[in-house]
């Protein structure tokens, strides 16, 4: 570089660097071709690792969580009304006297019971025959009413009625023949309760009819409900007063009508249930 005015600022005023009358021009680091540029630190590294460890640990969190999920909710959760008349477990009663269930207990669920079990009997072939019929209302009925109603029954189930079902004075069918009478309980409900009495009401669907090669009157289903007056007497429920109406029905299905044999042998070969809430 020299001295002069063009380059070096030589003229008066100007002082010389270093003693050498030069001036020396330092480039930018970036720009030197012979250094090595420095190299400014990636924060994008950092950051994409804090992202992957935050990643790994929510997947876990959420693996974990999944695992220890129970697969169904606690029976507590659900509604104490959702499924009214569904079994509660309880152990149906191994007793009976004259052939009707006994020993229910004294609760809401013992009246229930009792109610879907007195259908079952009341709807029974024993009711066709006085002598049966008799021992029935004994053992459901309380004395009172089964002495005022035992006459009601009597003339109700007379000679000329059974003829009308094709059975003889005695209740029986025609020989070759079967008749059919069953009560099947579809559900119960509490009307009222209380410690010393109960109204309960059982829906049902009833069987009824001949099954024979020469029936006009063929077994036919019915839907009713009977709802019974129950009272606490010694050491079981008695029905004090009862009453039925027809209904709630569904809609017929579409299954073909079995053979009256096929219904005859069915009635023998399938034995009733003792019912218990």
């Amino acid at each position: 570089m020299s001295n002069d005015d063009q380059y070096g600022g030589g003229g008066a005023g100007h002082g010389e660097v270093g003693g050498t009358g030069q001036t020396r021009t330092r480039l930018p680091e970036s720009s030197d071709p012979y250094n090595t540029p420095r190299r400014t630190p990636r924060a994008s590294r950092g950051l994409i690792a804090v992202v992957g460890v935050v990643v790994l640990l929510i997947a876990a969190i959420a693996f974990a969580n999944q695992s220890h999920t129970p697969e169904t909710p606690p029976t507590s959760d659900k509604p104490a009304t959702a499924n009214p008349t569904a079994p509660t477990g309880t152990q149906p009663v191994d007793t009976r006297a004259n052939g009707i269930p006994k020993g229910f207990a004294h609760d809401e669920q013992g009246a229930q019971s009792a109610a879907a079990n007195y259908t079952v009997t009341l709807g029974s072939e024993g009711m066709l025959k006085k002598d049966l019929r008799h021992a029935i209302m004994d053992g459901i009925y309380t004395a009172e009413a089964a002495a005022r109603l035992k006459g009601t029954q009597d003339a109700a189930y007379s000679a000329a009625f059974l003829s009308t079902l094709g059975l003889d004075a005695n209740g029986n069918p025609p020989q070759g023949s079967t008749f059919v009478t069953r009560a099947v309980p579809i559900g119960t409900r509490i009307e009222s309760y209380g410690a010393a009495s109960a109204k309960v009401a059982v829906w049902y669907t009833g069987l009824v009819g001949m099954s024979g090669p020469k029936s006009t009157d063929p077994v036919r289903t019915t839907w009713k409900t009977w709802t019974f007056e129950l009272s606490w007497v010694g050491d079981g429920w008695k029905v004090g007063a009862d009453t039925q109406q027809d209904g709630p029905a569904p809609v017929p299905g579409d299954v073909a009508a079995s053979t009256s044999d096929d219904i005859s042998k069915a009635v023998k070969e399938f034995g009733g249930f003792t019912y218990a809430r």
